[in-house]
């Protein structure tokens, strides 16, 4: 779900930036796709942040060598997901207002007098939950495979964005059929769809996926843990992400 969420970020959050106003100055406007820049630029600072301090604080707090486990960091960006679309759906709803209220909502050439800026919390979000499920789930998949198998998780793992996106097309395709030509959600012109609606789903879909994720990550039982209580101590397990 995190994926799914994610491929937002380069689908409708950049088709919103193309209807808002893109000027810095009096001359230059910013490229619609050029927003995904928020997302990497909040990777790596949230990187820089989470080894500089977050980690540091962990340790001592959980007295974990780890600073914090890996399920934990997928934890958290499963949050920022959910917040993430929370933040779309608001935005979305002011950008219909400003549309309608300067009378634009059946005129998808013409720049909505909102500044385009509006959209970066949903980017930071993004940005900064990716930096810790990436992160996390690469560091669950290469501590917690067999040691044999390494090469193999990390495709298992690379696979999970690949079915994000996917599963983002399905629901797209869903939608479109659901809400019909009527009342869609997803119209050419965004201006006449109801974008929010389908950012309020991603939301609630995220939130649930959150509660399943908890359950089972709350029942599971390190490697290192479940060997220590049969009396065998872990080898080193190769490669891990910091």
């Amino acid at each position: 779900m995190f994926w799914t969420v994610y491929a937002q970020m380069t689908t409708f959050s950049v088709s919103q930036a193309t209807t808002l106003d893109r000027h810095i100055g009096s001359s230059f406007q910013i490229p619609p796709a050029s927003l995904t820049f928020f997302v990497f630029g909040t990777i790596m600072i949230t990187v820089v942040v989470y080894d500089r301090l977050i980690a540091p604080a962990a340790r001592r707090l959980t007295k974990n060598p780890q600073g914090l486990s890996p399920l934990t960091r997928i934890c958290i960006g499963l949050v920022l997901a959910i917040i993430a679309m929370i933040a779309a759906a608001l935005t979305e709803i002011k950008r219909l207002r400003v549309a309608r209220d300067n009378g634009l909502t059946h005129k998808p050439d013409i720049t909505v007098p909102m500044s385009v800026f509006w959209l970066i919390p949903q980017f930071l979000l993004v940005g900064g939950g990716e930096a810790f499920t990436y992160i996390g789930q690469l560091d669950f998949f290469l501590r917690e495979c067999p040691k044999g198998m390494k090469t193999m998780s990390t495709g298992l793992f690379l696979s999970t964005i690949a079915l994000g996106f996917f599963f983002s097309s399905v629901l797209v395709t869903i939608v479109h059929k659901v809400t019909g030509n009527s009342h869609p959600w997803l119209a050419d012109n965004l201006n006449e769809g109801k974008l929010y609606n389908f950012y309020w789903l991603l939301a609630i879909l995220s939130a649930l996926n959150f509660v399943i994720y908890v359950v089972f990550a709350r029942r599971y039982v390190y490697k290192e843990k479940r060997l220590a209580e049969h009396g065998i101590e872990l080898e080193d397990s190769g490669p891990v992400c910091h």
